[in-house]
């Protein structure tokens, strides 16, 4: 294990410490790289209610789910290239590429003509968005020291919150107020912003590294994951479940996957080990984490449609319909997170969570034509609620069955799963949908008196000819349309149910004190995952640490260090280890702590033979510095234990993030880069003691 007092900064004594890229002002990069992860996160939500406006306009919605999983394949596939590739090469250039793809894939989606124009256009935009997600919150980590990442990241998480709530509502705000190519047109002046901020201020990373690039099994797993949604979406509407196209598809999807299990046991870096289906616990939730995807994004899709169709609303109010499911989605996500982290125990949510879902489909399919907004509300909040008591534990329970080395892939492998399902989830959902609502149509249609000319599928072309029908056909088209999209709900039930009772198979294990800092970006939406393990430990702990610091660190490192010592006086020695020698005078006037306690703390300090005085200055004795080492290892002690059985020995990048880390917290707030720490304390913020 390495020397914890090996460097007085804190590193080891001969591992070169990775170079830290400083900016003059960290919060103008910082807002760019929030800019365009707000981008990216919001185009996997505004669609949603601006869809039954696009199929009006353009036709085919029998394709319809194409428009929003041609997005979620591309940014999933294209995830751990972007992660990989912004390491070998620098993270700067190819964050501006991502932008750029993004951008011309935004504008190409506005100027569609189309549904397959739209659908290639949305496929090329969700390419850059993947890179746009997992390279801004890789650069937080080369902006920012390890104390800080988790302060930052967290942002990007809560950017991810933010758009859940906002994007149906945006979505609804430009197709009532301007049109739905402005659903992508808006990205336009928002990313040219972020790309010349970017461009401007952020340095290149100096770290490189190299890697073998796993491009076989990720041309073979996103093959997979087209084949096999290609065959649930044009299954039972283009081609008869029976036709040679949907078995062909199906075979050449099994084939596909077969080849990419076999590439995936020789790859150096593989998109997903095997060896992670070891684990029972891993199985298991890879599976559910596939089913909320599915249960998710199929209800965001088509429930504006049931909303703007049958229900009559405007596109702007059908997102304020959804915000009962959006924020219960929210609320029991977040809220699961904190009781997991405060008691440990976490197998009862995933149970919960399923059941809870599962009667929340089985309620949206009651609905009808005639339903209450307040009826419609209530069942959309016990989706949401269902749906955010699994999401944000089941990434803890990843986080918390496997080893070290695979920590990162395995937060991946978990959001991409949820990814896939989410595909899997509109496309079946779509099928569904739309066979049905051909045979319903049919049926409702049979005996009424039509304008001439009039022909069924043409309602399906362009909903908004429903008003110009009479009034008893009007009622029978809604009927058919409730009826198609609440059947779908009810054909996901038993899907729900198998995610319940595979969940009832988890077993709960001690939590290790690094899932208990759990991240919202992980669990919120579809965000593709790309960390590294470091990463990954480097959040966790940032995130314990700087809440440790705010309660009562110096009192735990001076326990720790079997010191009899006051807190101040820890505090002090460690002031003027880091800087040389300190001022007593001096911070009592910047009021960093209370005149009195610095005082004490000088005294104690100076009468044990801790400190001297040359002049003014105080400054550390031979003891004193033997003393402030003892503190720095105290903390790093505290900070290995929240490693649990992840064996830092094993691992020299752990073991060397552990004493960086440990220095850094081991700080006042007065050396942090964005300077807010004297005046948090000056309002009694933060103080230990």
């Amino acid at each position: 294990m390495a020397d914890p007092a090996a460097a007085s900064d804190g590193t080891e004594a001969g591992t070169p410490t990775p170079p830290q890229v400083t900016v003059p002002n960290l919060w103008v990069p910082i807002g760019a790289l929030l800019l365009a992860m707000l981008l990216a996160a919001l185009d996997q939500t505004i669609v949603s209610t601006a869809l039954p406006t696009i199929v009006s306009d353009l036709g085919g919605l029998e394709h319809l789910s194409w428009v929003v999983t041609a997005y979620l394949l591309a940014s999933t596939a294209a995830t751990p290239l972007w992660g990989k590739l912004g390491d070998m090469y620098g993270r700067k250039r190819l964050f501006q590429a991502s932008i750029v793809i993004f951008l011309v894939g935004s504008a190409l989606c506005g100027l569609a003509q189309n549904m397959g124009e739209l659908i290639a256009f949305r496929a090329l935009q969700g390419l850059g968005g993947g890179g746009l997600i997992v390279l801004s919150q890789a650069i937080v980590g080369d902006l920012v020291s390890p104390r800080d990442r988790g302060k930052y990241q967290g942002l990007f998480g809560a950017v991810f919150g933010v758009t859940s709530v906002l994007g149906p509502l945006l979505g609804g705000v430009f197709v009532d107020n301007l049109s739905w190519r402005w659903v992508f047109y808006i990205n336009l002046p928002v990313g040219v912003v972020a790309l010349a901020v970017i461009a401007a201020v952020l340095p290149r990373s100096g770290v490189k590294h190299r890697h073998t690039i796993d491009y076989l099994g990720t041309v073979l797993i996103a093959s997979v994951a087209t084949c096999l949604v290609l065959m649930t979406s044009l299954g039972g509407t283009t081609w008869p479940w029976a036709s040679w196209q949907v078995i062909g598809l199906a075979v050449l999807g099994a084939v596909l996957l077969v080849a990419f299990v076999a590439v995936e046991r020789r790859a150096a870096e593989p998109v997903i080990p095997m060896r992670l289906f070891r684990s029972r616990t891993f199985s298991l939730v890879a599976v559910i984490s596939f089913v909320v995807g599915f249960a998710m994004f199929g209800a965001l899709t088509y429930l504006p449609t049931f909303l703007q169709v049958v229900m009559q609303v405007s596109p702007t109010l059908s997102g304020i319909h959804m915000l009962p499911m959006v924020l219960g989605m929210l609320l029991t996500s977040i809220g699961s997170g904190q009781i997991v982290a405060r008691t440990g125990h976490y197998r009862i949510f995933p149970i919960a969570g399923t059941a809870v879902t599962t009667v929340g489909l089985l309620l949206l399919s009651r609905l009808t034509e005639r339903s209450s907004t307040t009826e419609t509300s209530l069942y959309f909040l016990v989706f949401g609620l269902g749906l955010g008591l699994v999401m944000q534990v089941l990434v803890l329970i990843v986080q918390n069955s496997v080893g070290y080395e695979d920590l990162g892939v395995a937060t991946g492998a978990a959001t991409f799963f949820r990814s896939i399902g989410a595909s899997f989830g509109v496309s079946i959902f779509g099928s569904i949908f739309a066979s049905g609502l051909t045979r319903r149509m049919r049926d409702a249609l049979t005996g009424l008196t039509l304008p001439p000319g009039f022909k069924p599928e043409s309602v399906t072309s362009d909903p908004r000819i429903i008003t110009t029908l009479p009034a008893a056909a009007r009622a029978a088209i809604h009927h058919a349309y409730a009826e198609s999209i609440t059947g779908v709900f009810l054909y996901a039930v038993p899907v729900a149910v198998v995610a319940f009772v595979l969940s009832l198979f988890i077993r709960e294990q001690k939590l290790r004190g690094t899932v208990t800092a759990p991240d919202l970006g992980e669990s919120i939406g579809l965000n593709p995952v790309e960390r590294s393990s470091l990463d990954e430990i480097a959040r966790a702990l940032s995130v314990l640490g700087s809440r440790d610091a705010r309660r009562d660190l110096f009192r735990r490192i001076t326990e720790e260090a079997g010191l009899d010592l006051m807190p101040a006086s820890s505090w002090l020695i460690l002031a003027m280890h880091r800087q040389g020698h300190v001022e007593p005078a001096e911070l009592a006037e910047r009021r960093i702590v209370p005149i009195d306690v610095v005082e004490a703390a000088a005294r104690e300090v100076e009468g044990r033979g801790l400190a001297a005085r040359n002049g003014l200055p105080m400054h550390l004795t031979e003891r004193g510095e033997q003393v402030a080492q003892t503190l720095v290892a105290a903390r790093r002690s505290q900070l290995s234990a929240l490693l649990g059985d992840y064996d830092e020995k094993r691992f020299g990048d752990l073991a060397d993030l552990l004493t960086r880390l440990s220095a850094e917290l081991c700080r006042d707030d007065r050396d942090r880069p964005d300077r807010t720490g004297p005046e948090r304390l000056q309002r009694g913020e933060g103080r230990s003691f």
